[in-house]
């Protein structure tokens, strides 16, 4: 009989863990679960947008980009910031476009007036092929819940 209980128990120890392996194996990964979701509800309509462009210096191409990846944490992380992307233009490395949401332009300043941020404009007349190109945008649209 005693026997019998350990089978048993061995088996169904076995099944639990053979299930847990089996989901852990099909579940997205941590990093997917953790990124940030863009939540179209949230986004008011006439919310403050900005479409910025920004060019490296011929030969600064790659200490541009060193110097730009780390802002997509650090502003998606600004709990006051709604979206934000950083793109690369495929056919001329170096050549970068900000796309950012905030729901006010308030929150925007504010965002700007951060310390990485003034940091970033601080390295631009050595890396970048003129200034900052800005486009202040308003959201249309308001999504249907």
């Amino acid at each position: 009989m005693k026997e019998l209980i350990m089978q048993s128990l061995v088996r169904n120890s076995l099944c639990v863990l053979l299930s847990a392996a089996s989901m852990a194996m099909t579940a997205p990964s941590a990093v997917a679960e953790e990124a940030p979701r863009v939540r179209y509800q949230e986004i008011p309509d006439g919310a403050y947008s900005v479409v910025a462009q920004v060019r490296a210096k011929p030969g600064k191409e790659d200490a541009l980009r060193a110097a730009t990846l780390p802002l997509i944490a650090l502003v998606r992380g600004d709990p006051k910031n709604l979206v934000y992307f950083l793109q690369e233009d495929r056919a001329r490395p170096g050549n970068f476009i900000f796309y950012e949401v905030f729901a006010s332009q308030a929150d925007f300043d504010a965002h700007n007036a951060m310390p990485y941020v003034k940091d970033w404009f601080a390295k631009l007349p050595e890396l970048a092929d003129g200034g900052v190109e800005v486009m202040r945008m308003a959201v249309l649209g308001k999504p249907q819940k």
